[in-house]
């Protein structure tokens, strides 16, 4: 199926992407790496009147970290090169751990962290992420830049905080404040396929005791889950058998899964309590 009629803007500068977001409002979409735009206008699930390809706005791939630990990934930042980064490799095992697993190498060579995000497919796997680093949005409008919390940015299936004026220039994940561990874990059907359920989990740790935990779920619910309650039973002390089964527990609480054909609401339940145990005792998201 071909897409409906639209019009293509192609600007090369962030004012002149500002003046075609206040000219067209809502009836824009912005053109990053496409991967899930250009699919659903095919379908006709999407038919903006108005295309706008920010890929010739210079100086939005980048990746990078700020003096004080503070990571920054740009508008135009390929899952590719999150993939392939030294420095999250060093530095950001949670990120590090999720690039590979984001779709197939196709996607991967085009597609976004930040599109990913502002999608806000409830089975998109940066939103876990971003949620349990405890990081946020910036975001650019003819009011200037504003930050969202990632808590705050998927108001549901497929729809973010943005105003139709503006545009997601950068992901940020805060400096850390102890030695920073963490995982991906996603059970998938086929590789590249979306997940059954998913879990992101990042922790801190200072003198053997954990200083700051995250834990977020993907594909278990409307969208992206922050399980809050399971993150903080691991804080202010020591890693343990009985907190990390107490973080399964609550973790699994707090999913919200739908029985569908990749299984049951008591089977996806059950991936995210094992996932949690799994992450949390095998030393890939506890710090050495």
């Amino acid at each position: 199926m071909y897409p409906s009629k639209f019009r293509y803007e192609a600007p090369r500068s962030l004012d002149e992407l500002s003046s075609l977001l206040n000219r067209y409002g809502d009836d824009a979409k912005i053109l990053a790496g496409g991967q899930s735009l250009v699919p659903m206008m095919k379908l006709r699930f999407a038919a903006p009147e108005v295309l706008v390809d920010i890929n010739g706005i210079p100086g939005l791939d980048y990746h990078r970290e700020d003096p004080d630990g503070t990571l920054r990934v740009g508008a135009l930042c390929r899952h590719v090169t999150l993939e392939r980064s030294a420095l999250l490799a060093a530095k950001h095992p949670l990120m590090a751990a999720a690039a590979p697993l984001i779709a197939d190498p196709m996607v991967r060579s085009r597609g976004t962290m930040v599109g990913s995000i502002c999608h806000s497919d409830p089975q998109g796997d940066w939103a876990s992420v971003l949620l349990a680093l405890g990081g946020h949005m910036v975001a650019l409008g003819p009011r200037g830049r504003r930050t969202i919390a990632a808590g705050h940015f998927s108001l549901g299936p497929f729809q973010n905080a943005l105003q139709p004026d503006e545009i997601a220039l950068e992901a940020v994940i805060p400096a850390p404040t102890g030695q920073r561990s963490g995982t991906y874990l996603k059970l998938e059907r086929r590789v590249g396929d979306f997940a059954t359920a998913g879990v992101a989990m990042a922790l801190e740790t200072s003198d053997g005791r954990v200083v700051r935990a995250g834990i977020a779920l993907t594909g278990v619910g409307p969208s992206n889950i922050a399980a809050t309650e399971a993150a903080q039973v691991l804080v202010g002390k020591p890693l343990s058998e009985e907190s990390i089964e107490q973080a399964a527990q609550l973790a699994a609480a707090a999913a919200q899964p739908r029985g569908d054909h990749r299984g049951s609401a008591a089977f996806k339940r059950h991936v995210v309590a094992t996932f949690i145990r799994r992450g949390l005792a095998r030393g890939e998201a506890v710090a050495a």
